[in-house]
């Protein structure tokens, strides 16, 4: 899964990357280096404008953890952060968007943890790794988002009766990461962009064949600090290297 990952780069930097017409919105999403279930993000999508119908792509910040449209209420968001790739196109909470609403989400890296056995001085724990590309390209995390009516709000057109909710699509990891973790995000290449957020393409098939492993495998997977479990910790710190657990070598140890 990808239940924490960093995303730093500024509205102005994103717009640049992913090719993204006009100034950048209003409010704006802090960098964070420790992005949780619930926070805001930004994602990458295209949608039609209300007047012309013209395709646009836009920046937008949406909440993470997905709540279907058909939701009575959004209490199960948090636990809907990823979705998994091969069956993405089939379950109920996911087909629609997954039909129509696709997104990027745009990241640094993303954290995954290992458990460390006990010894006879230290208790067992969960060691974090950052994975990110060698090359500290943008990961486009390969998203999918809705939009839910919250029943509470009786004015339909207040902002506040809408919910803007998205997730991170997973596959099973073969690289580095998998001996982490044997669930990693999915990639774009930046040439399979524009089919990906295209709401008109709707082949499960031609979708599925646009996501790639991050960086095609060349991850850098480094230990870092545990203080990337608690989410109220935040700053570039959290990315500082630390002593590797023992048996592992500067690298990830074996699941």
């Amino acid at each position: 899964m990808c239940g924490r990952y960093v995303s730093t780069r500024s509205p102005d930097d994103l717009a640049d990357l992913f090719e993204i017409p006009g100034r950048s919105p209003d409010p704006v999403v802090p960098p964070s280096w420790n992005v949780a279930p619930t926070d805001p993000v930004w994602a990458v999508l295209e949608r039609a404008d209300r007047e012309t119908g013209v395709l646009e792509r836009r920046l937008r910040a949406l909440r993470w953890g997905l709540v279907p449209s058909w939701s009575k209420t959004a209490t199960g968001g948090a636990k809907m952060i990823n979705a998994r790739v091969e069956t993405v196109a089939e379950k109920p909470a996911y087909r629609r968007a997954f039909a129509a609403r696709r997104c990027i989400l745009p990241a640094d890296g993303f954290y995954e943890w290992q458990s460390v056995p006990a010894t006879a001085t230290a208790k067992a724990y969960k060691q974090p790794y950052f994975i990110r590309p060698q090359d500290g390209a943008v990961m486009a995390m390969a998203g999918l988002y809705e939009f839910w009516r919250d029943p509470a709000v009786p004015d339909g057109d207040d902002p506040a009766a809408w919910w803007a909710t998205c997730t991170v699509l997973t596959t099973e990891a073969t690289d580095d990461a998998g001996r982490i973790h044997p669930r990693m995000p999915l990639a774009l290449a930046p040439a399979d962009y524009d089919a990906w957020l295209d709401p008109t393409e709707g082949d499960p098939d031609a979708l599925r064949a646009l996501l790639t492993t991050p960086a095609d495998g060349r991850l850098e997977v480094r230990p870092v600090t545990t203080a990337v479990n608690n989410v109220r910790n935040n700053g570039p710190e959290l990315l500082d290297r630390v002593e590797a657990p023992s048996g592992d070598e500067g690298g990830p140890a074996g699941r």
